[in-house]
């Protein structure tokens, strides 16, 4: 007979899941995570095997979670309200928090290989599934005559860009400032600043 798990797995995924926000992969312990999560650190072990595990666990739900919200800023009447819309977004995700968390994909990346091969494939795959989601949006007929280039070449442009800001909103810790640098992005990303 299975055991029956005596937590809220969300919950715990949650907690897990702001622990690496907030420390890092490198910093966090699985005695950390059982804290956070207020369980025993036997029964992580035993329901999600290793640290890795439940990194991996958090983050699908963190990258589900963070398209789902790209993907919707997205729609908008106009490519210009899109892109502005997106970086928003980006922004919120790496300001949000007290003090502000950082950007958990570009935050994990820097740790090298620290984090391990899986880790960076599955940061890899976010990067490439946001470039997915961007793309599509900027395919349509009327976003494709708004954008100064290809929507793939669109897309990897900002993909990087957040990048970027990620780096940048570790630095300054300043949110007016990626907004200001976002604000600046935007029209050279447009068919009229190009023309």
């Amino acid at each position: 007979m299975a055991m029956v798990r005596q937590f809220d797995e969300e919950t715990v995924l949650s907690k897990v899941l702001e622990t690496f926000w907030q420390k890092g992969w490198q910093a966090t312990s699985m005695a950390d995570l059982a804290e956070a999560a207020d369980i025993q650190r036997g029964s992580l072990y035993h329901a999600y095997g290793g640290k890795e595990q439940l990194f991996q666990l958090a983050f699908e739900r963190y990258a589900k979670r963070f398209l789902a919200e790209a993907q919707k800023a997205l729609v908008a009447p106009s490519a210009d309200l899109a892109l502005r819309q997106f970086f928003d977004v980006a922004i919120a995700n790496m300001t949000d928090g007290s003090p502000a968390r950082g950007c958990l994909t570009t935050k994990t990346a820097a740790e090298g290989d620290a984090a391990g091969p899986q880790i960076r494939q599955r940061l890899r795959v976010l990067l490439d599934d946001l470039e997915a989601v961007v793309t599509k949006a900027l395919s349509s007929k009327a976003m494709r005559t708004q954008i100064s280039t290809s929507p793939a070449e669109a897309a990897q442009v900002m993909v990087a860009f957040t990048r970027g800001l990620a780096v940048i909103e570790r630095v300054y810790r300043e949110r007016d400032r990626l907004h200001a640098l976002a604000d600046s992005f935007v029209p050279l990303l447009l068919k009229h600043a190009a023309e």
